[in-house]
């Protein structure tokens, strides 16, 4: 399966996003067009698993900038709006952006979690949006892959799945560091985001490949930095195919 979404003029995200955060057009401009592409691609994941109930879905690229953390994060507050109760976890240890997007604190996180340091009750931090929670990354940790890997991790993730009616992680890329690979074995899904003209062939067939590797569950592929006067759908060049 495949989505597609509108190009957004913005700078790319380098490492601005690193220090603002990312843009949240669900959020501050919900009746636009390309709101309505998120509220698409919210949908399509819904009903892109026939046989299981998708409760944890982990969003990933093949290299750094490419726009993972943009489309996971109004993903999550597209499904928020939908009254349910969605945590966001920013798995990116190295370079976390969440707690920037929506400016919370992030002294207490994923890490102190994991590092035994702090409860699952003072990591959960609420945000502007309804039904929509957080778990910020928490401070660098100097082992980002053996936290992630750890027995620590599942335990959250089935706490969280009791608790939530759906889990959303921002992962690292895959072809960076291997934490996106332990991470997608244990979600019920995975979506690779893919910026068209920016995305390197080789790197994103070496992602795909690489997660495969480790059996996950592989949704589909999110084209995001589409030039809509290349894109036709039913409504015309406003909307792209998914």
């Amino acid at each position: 399966m495949a989505f597609k979404l509108l190009k957004k003029k913005t700078k790319k995200l380098d490492d601005y996003s690193l220090t603002h955060g990312v843009g949240l057009v669900t959020y501050d401009d919900p009746s636009s067009v390309i709101s309505e592409q998120f509220n698409t691609i919210r949908t399509n994941i819904q009903f892109s698993s026939v046989d299981k109930e998708l409760n944890s879905i982990l969003f990933t690229s093949s290299a750094p900038s490419e726009g993972k953390s943009t489309v996971s994060n109004n993903v999550a507050v597209s499904w928020a709006k939908q009254d349910k109760k969605v945590v966001l976890i920013d798995a990116d240890l190295r370079r976390p952006t969440i707690h920037k997007t929506f400016n919370v604190s992030n002294k207490a996180g994923l890490s102190n979690y994991l590092l035994g340091t702090a409860s699952l009750e003072s990591v959960i931090q609420s945000t502007m949006v309804d039904n929509l929670f957080v778990i910020t990354s928490g401070p660098t940790a100097p082992n980002p892959s053996e936290l992630l890997g750890s027995k620590k991790i599942t335990e959250l993730f089935q706490d969280l799945t009791a608790q939530f009616d759906f889990m959303i992680l921002d992962a690292p890329p895959v072809n960076s560091v291997t934490d996106a690979q332990v991470l997608a074995t244990k979600v019920d899904g995975v979506i690779l985001v893919v910026p068209q003209g920016y995305a390197d062939k080789t790197g994103v067939i070496h992602a795909k490949k690489a997660l495969q590797t480790v059996h996950s569950n592989i949704l589909g592929a999110i084209m995001n930095r589409t030039a809509k006067d290349k894109m036709k759908g039913y409504y015309g060049s406003q909307y792209g195919g998914y």
